[in-house]
């Protein structure tokens, strides 16, 4: 079992992780996809660097700093995370893990497709959780919006709920699942339509597939919805977290990006220690 399990590498992940390894806390990073930060052609608002440096240097340096540390830094898609008596399990597509605490610091990834009529009906039969609304689909017809790991572990919470399952790459490379009550379409879609709630989606092609809802899962999960699986409060997609980076779970902390403010990262370092610093007090005073 690790300390601390840490989800994402960028600069608030990293600088958490730099204090937790040296408190000797067994320390897990687990990050996937590009971060923001590689995309920055030149920062120079950040301390220390007279002539500025690009965002992928920046990235790369503060992987190759806290592995030099002894951290584990592992490039995996987490797309699962599980409460348990003994703490949490973070699953991924290549294995499970379990920790005592887990910061959250993936950023602010935004996954919601630019499909027209998604966020007219939020709330009106789109969701973006599985594990939350299901319930309310039994023996429906709903689809999943996606086209990765994460559609696919979407629509397994799904499948002993919901009546038959549509997965929607929108154009995208179909994934593989099996299921009788599960099909896929690869069509591109136009548009998502209904009166007081979701009712059907047009697609370019001109057809038509009549759903009584449906989840997004688009991309690579982020922390607005593993918070919301786990429910982590949010405000805005963002994590709402105290002074100490706590969340309103016990052992899951945040920071960085995804708890909103201004998207600097300097902040993220500085919420990152913070985290960093809580954890170790957590995890001591548990032992």
């Amino acid at each position: 079992m690790y300390d601390v399990i840490i989800i994402g590498a960028g600069p608030a992940g990293v600088s958490a992780s730099l204090y937790t390894q040296r408190a000797n806390l067994n320390t897990l990073i687990i990050y996937h996809d590009k971060s923001a930060l590689e995309k920055a052609e030149l920062i120079e608002n950040y301390y220390g660097f007279a002539n500025g440096i690009t965002g992928k240097d920046l990235y790369n340096e503060g992987i190759k700093q806290t592995k030099n540390i002894g951290t584990e830094v592992l490039d995996e898609e987490v797309i699962n995370i599980k409460m348990e008596e003994k703490g949490f399990y973070v699953i991924t597509d290549k294995n499970q893990y379990q920790a005592k605490t887990i910061i959250f610091a993936t950023g602010n990834k935004k996954n919601t497709p630019k499909i027209k009529g998604i966020k007219e009906f939020e709330g009106k039969g789109i969701s973006y959780c599985a594990v939350c609304d299901g319930f309310f689909y039994r023996n429906k017809n709903i689809a999943v919006i996606g086209s990765g790991n994460y559609a696919i572990s979407e629509t397994n919470e799904l499948i002993n709920l919901a009546k038959q399952i549509t997965i929607l790459t929108d154009g995208k490379t179909a994934p593989e699942i099996r299921a009788d009550n599960v099909k896929i379409d690869t069509k591109k879609i136009r548009e998502v339509r209904g009166e007081l709630k979701v009712e059907e989606v047009e697609f370019e092609d001109n057809t038509k597939m009549a759903v009584d809802g449906i989840f997004i899962a688009n991309g690579v999960a982020g922390s607005s919805e593993f918070a919301k699986k786990l429910g982590i409060l949010t405000n805005k997609e963002n994590i709402v977290v105290n002074e100490n980076m706590e969340t309103n779970i016990p052992g899951i902390y945040a920071c960085g990006d995804c708890t909103g403010g201004i998207l600097q990262v300097s902040k993220a370092v500085y919420e990152g220690a913070k985290a960093g610093l809580e954890v170790i007090k957590y995890v001591r005073k548990s032992n």
